[in-house]
């Protein structure tokens, strides 16, 4: 999950480079032509790595609910673009000043493309760097990375996992050990890291505390693990599918409410006597975020990860403030995610990040179309695509 602040310089420079255009390779990917609109198959040229840059070849991409927000025209991108952030796979090559990786190691992307020296990522918030744009991005006077047709096309958020292969800037990647499945690794990409680092940096939830979580989709369900591994006394799930909250409780959920059949503040606030300490909003509504504030206790805080989408205001009673309670968002987890990420491939190793459970359909590049489908009717917890 990623916020506006993530759209980066493409959202607002305008054209891609319309400079000659240099030979790499040939790719097969899922293309967004039109907003809104289903993604196209076709084949996409991608250009050789430059001096900072890394080629991976795509082992696995997950289906974000972000994707759909940019296919249904909730946030504004241009097109055509190859979609997809969400993924792991294998260097094939690197550019002449890369030193970070070699070809044959195994990585994971993240869209918290960073630049290492803005204010933000010389005092640790690297996720809200300022520099990227400009640092980790081809110039106007450079070919593109990627081109349909001979003409180019957009990268989005500076990744565009839904292909063949990925062409990115090094500091949009972390190495990781090779005994993690790439599947499995594709989901730490950004819903795990947006959920589990929501708890930890963000909110920095402690040993004791009580929880709740409004959704129990990808991003709900690791921000519930991840209230578990911290030693959360209670961990209140709410979502509107009983399917879904069942699987909340195999993730680390001490309780549930199901929404759709009972007003989710006052059962919150009548199983902690007063409210949680800490919420978090995984669906990225007015409603649920109001909620998610609603069931506070005086001085706990709500932390927003949840897409909002563009135009909405909320709405919260102003003398809340007086009893300390506070809102927040929370942009990709607040993530270091070159220290982060190989930190939860290791929980998932040793088996305290589950990460089996979240995937409920593995399919191909070509059925692309119909995991977004399955994601709209609540059916699964996350597709993955598959690259053989």
């Amino acid at each position: 999950m990623l916020g506006a602040a993530n759209l980066g310089s493409q959202s607002i420079r305008g054209a891609p480079p319309q400079t000659s255009l240099s030979k790499g390779f040939d790719v097969k990917a899922a293309v967004l032509n039109q907003i809104p609109g289903e993604l196209e198959i076709t084949e996409v040229g991608i250009d050789k790595p430059g001096p900072r840059e890394v080629l991976i070849n795509t082992s696995a991409a997950g289906l974000c609910h972000s994707d759909l927000h940019f296919m249904e025209g909730l946030y504004p991108y241009m097109t055509p673009a190859v979609l997809g952030h969400e993924s792991a796979g294998v260097v094939e090559a690197v550019g002449s000043d890369v030193t970070y990786v070699q070809p044959g190691d195994h990585v994971i992307t993240c869209l918290s493309v960073f630049c290492g020296h803005c204010s933000y990522c010389t005092e640790g918030r690297p996720s809200l760097c300022s520099g990227k744009d400009l640092e980790c991005n081809r110039g106007p006077n450079e070919a593109p990375r990627l081109t349909i047709d001979g003409a180019p096309a957009w990268q989005f958020l500076n990744l565009s996992s839904f292909a063949e292969q990925m062409l990115v800037h090094e500091h949009a990647i972390v190495k990781i050990r090779e005994d993690m499945p790439l599947d499995r690794a594709s989901l730490i990409g950004c819903g795990v890291m947006t959920g589990v680092g929501a708890v930890f940096r963000t909110a920095r939830v402690e040993a004791g505390e009580t929880v709740a979580v409004f959704g129990a989709g990808g991003i709900g369900l690791a921000a519930i693990q991840a209230a578990r591994i911290a030693g959360a006394g209670r961990i209140i799930a709410v979502d509107m599918l009983d399917t879904k909250l069942e699987v909340a409780r195999q993730m680390g959920a001490t309780d549930t409410v199901n929404a759709a059949d009972t007003d989710a503040v006052l059962s919150i606030h009548e199983m902690t006597s007063g409210g949680v300490h800490k919420s978090f909003e995984a669906v990225g509504l007015k409603q649920t975020t109001e909620q998610s504030f609603q069931s506070l206790r005086n001085g706990g805080t709500a932390t927003v990860i949840g897409m909002i989408p563009i135009g909405t205001n909320i709405e919260i009673h102003g003398v809340d403030f007086l009893m300390e309670k506070k809102i927040q968002g929370s942009n990709m987890g607040s993530n270091q995610f070159r220290t982060d990420m190989p930190r939860l491939v290791d929980m998932y190793l040793d088996g305290r990040l589950m990460l089996d459970e979240m995937v409920s359909a593995r399919i191909s590049l070509d059925e692309i179309n119909q995991g977004f489908e399955a994601m709209k009717s609540g059916s699964v917890t996350r597709s993955v695509i598959t690259f053989d």
